[in-house]
């Protein structure tokens, strides 16, 4: 396995493989990684030839009171694993590799899909993430790239980038991979004391609670919402941040659900911030 600190090592070992004809499949992650990074690893060899994995704690998508300082890093614990899972090549940068001195652009999608959800709660997230992603497609000429539903909205954000921007790499959407317990894997999950931890369980506990509802034949956004909201609210540890309900995948407002829906949450759990998720209606495709 190939590993990769620079962005022009990432450039010339992409340069190489497609020379030989193959493809490339792209995994971006931050590290700690779990097994929902590793279903996405999965779904990649599946899909392509070779698959680059990038481990990077980009500093661009934190704000100035969030984490970054504190997001764990366990990169020694990260490639091993992804060795053992048939990753070809990981990128691993400094941040300083990645943002000289100097560097000075920018990629925002603007409207609806970051003016919500967590693009509310986290001014300038988007940005960091749409940046970043850009430039990791740019490097390693990759023909897919997989990210999983837990970010939806980041989904979404970048298939309108690279509609946008006309990037021929086609962004797949694997599915949340959860413990048995209904919790959804995160690497913010290592914050969380063994309390807070079942505490966490009322996330998919209540969005479970509305998609029942809804099979049953409710299809109102206000009464979903409100479903999810009321068992959120059960439990003591829970500080809801957000419940919200659109359209997937342009995130527009809706009355009832007429074609896929995004059910979204995000709750503090103590001081950690969770997010989840779940998709009313016909799934799309991953």
């Amino acid at each position: 396995m190939n590993i990769l600190t620079t962005p022009k090592a990432l450039q010339d070992y992409a340069k190489s493989v497609k020379r030989t004809g193959e493809t490339i499949a792209l995994v971006p992650t931050m590290g700690a990684l779990h097994a929902g990074h590793l279903s996405l690893v999965e779904a990649a060899r599946k899909s392509a030839d070779r698959v680059i994995v990038s481990v990077f704690v980009n500093p661009m998508q934190f704000g100035p009171n969030e984490d970054f300082a504190a997001y764990p890093r366990t990169f020694e614990a990260d490639a091993a694993k992804l060795e053992a899972a048939g990753v070809d090549a990981v990128f691993h940068p400094a941040p300083e590799a990645m943002y000289p001195a100097g560097y000075a652009t920018c990629v925002e999608v603007t409207g609806a899909l970051t003016a919500k959800l967590c693009g509310a709660k986290r001014p300038g997230h988007f940005r960091g993430v749409a940046t970043v992603v850009l430039k990791l497609l740019l490097l390693s000429g990759a023909d897919k790239a997989f990210f999983g539903q837990k970010d939806a909205q980041q989904v979404a954000v970048l298939r309108r980038m690279i509609a946008d921007l006309g990037v021929a790499t086609e962004i797949i959407m694997a599915p949340i991979v959860r413990e048995a317990s209904g919790l959804a894997l995160s690497s913010r999950n290592a914050y969380l004391s063994p309390d807070e931890r079942t505490a966490a369980l009322v996330l998919s506990k209540s969005l479970q609670e509305a998609h029942d509802v809804y099979e049953t034949g409710e299809k109102r956004a206000k009464v979903l919402k409100e479903i999810t909201a009321v068992e959120l609210s059960k439990e003591p540890l829970a500080k809801i941040d957000y419940v919200e309900l659109y359209s997937f995948p342009d995130l527009e407002e809706i009355e009832r659900i007429h074609a896929p829906a995004l059910l979204a949450v995000a709750v503090y759990i103590g001081k950690t911030r969770l997010i989840d998720n779940i998709i009313l209606g016909e799934e799309p495709c991953c």
